[in-house]
């Protein structure tokens, strides 16, 4: 039998509505996790197997030692040198991170001298560009700085004066960036230190997935959604009905101008002064309305807590705060609490299978529960 409106229909509705709405951000959240996800994953195979290549390449117009190895070529690069005298940051093994887009320009008081094929090798960096040739020795290179903005790298060198660099296609900035850090980072043997970083973002990121929003019941639909418009609606009407009483209220009432005379500030006019309301409460005052009270909808315990259990502590799992070390003594009263749980030695974390222990921190937090999911904090 089909429900009519007035048994609830439009709360079915609202509910559909709801669902529909939280599906479609769950799935452009949980792809752009999978996309960085997948990412992160292929820099850590392509750092694990790195300098496994053959010496040398074939087609390529540059002579290298024996023991060379070419790891990366790409064309259409730009040779860019600084006008001025700067002095750039040390190298830093540092993994490029999810960011805004690079965009093809150079930074002011920069220029272009050359255009040609951009090659990194186990030894060096080179230029083969029109006019000639420039390399960048590892075991010179005192600075390097890969522009946030500008698809432009910059580098430093013992045997030349000013900073010189790169200006790389959109489509080439972010591998050659990489290769270029692992290169490097192979050159003075620190290569771990850039595979240790990876595992991290890798780990971070997992604590950040999106939870599959729970379903919207129709039992869950308030009033005002039967309103167009909904809440907004309903908070900009009782807004308008407290506004009339306000300019009521702040409102001369009504008179003529000639009843109201100056009287010197003397003892008895202040006495004269006080006892005139007096005597007007006598008489009959009109009755302002009573401003209504506006209620907003609280916040469900989903969004305040982050999908956490509600708690009186305020622990969540929205990612931000600080970490828990000593929490609460009556936390497993709220919280599904992992074996041996005050015997953990590191701050407060949630598990792949749900369970919380006080491991986070540790190699082998989690070992029992399907490994760490992320963080909780206050």
């Amino acid at each position: 039998m089909a429900m009519s409106d007035s048994t609830g229909t439009w709360r079915y509705q609202w509910a559909y509505r709801q669902n529909e709405r939280l599906r479609r951000a769950y799935r452009a959240a949980e792809q752009e996790w999978r996309r960085r996800d997948e990412e992160l994953r292929r820099m850590r195979v392509a750092a694990a197997g790195f300098g496994a290549g053959v010496p040398g390449r074939a087609g390529l117009p540059l002579a290298v030692a024996s023991d060379e190895i070419v790891h990366w070529a790409g064309p259409a690069a730009r040779l860019v040198e600084m006008r001025h005298t700067v002095v750039l940051p040390a190298p830093e093994l540092t993994v490029p991170v999810a960011g805004a887009a690079l965009r093809p320009c150079r930074r002011e008081g920069t220029r272009v001298l050359d255009t040609g094929l951009a090659v990194i090798t186990s030894r060096r960096l080179v230029l083969l560009g029109g006019r000639g040739r420039r390399d960048w020795a590892y075991g010179r290179m005192t600075g390097l700085a890969h522009d946030p903005v500008a698809s432009v790298t910059l580098l430093q060198v013992l045997d030349r004066r000013r900073a010189s660099g790169l200006l790389l296609p959109l489509a080439t900035a972010a591998g050659f960036r990489f290769t270029l850090t692992l290169a490097f980072a192979e050159a003075i043997e620190q290569r771990p230190t850039v595979l240790a970083q990876l595992d991290e973002l890798i780990a971070e990121h997992a604590q950040v997935r999106p939870f599959r929003p729970e379903i919207a019941t129709p039992a869950q639909a308030r009033f005002t959604a039967r309103v167009p418009g909904g809440r907004r609606t309903v908070a900009v009407a009782a807004a308008g009905a407290m506004l009339v009483p306000a300019v009521l209220i702040g409102s001369d009432p009504p008179g003529t101008g000639g009843d109201q005379v100056a009287v010197a500030a003397t003892p008895e006019a202040e006495v004269a002064a006080v006892a005139a309301p007096e005597r007007a409460a006598t008489s009959v005052r009109p009755r302002s309305p009573k401003p209504r009270r506006i209620t907003g909808s609280s916040p469900s315990p989903r969004d305040r807590f982050c999908g956490a259990p509600r708690n009186p502590f305020g622990y969540d799992y929205c990612g931000q705060g600080e970490r828990i070390e000593e929490p609460d003594e009556l936390l497993c009263s709220w919280f599904t609490c992992g074996q041996d749980f005050w015997e953990g030695k590191g701050y407060l974390v949630q598990c792949r299978d749900g369970a919380v222990t006080l491991d986070g921190g540790r190699p082998d937090a989690c070992a029992h529960h399907q490994g760490v999911r992320r963080t909780v904090r206050l």
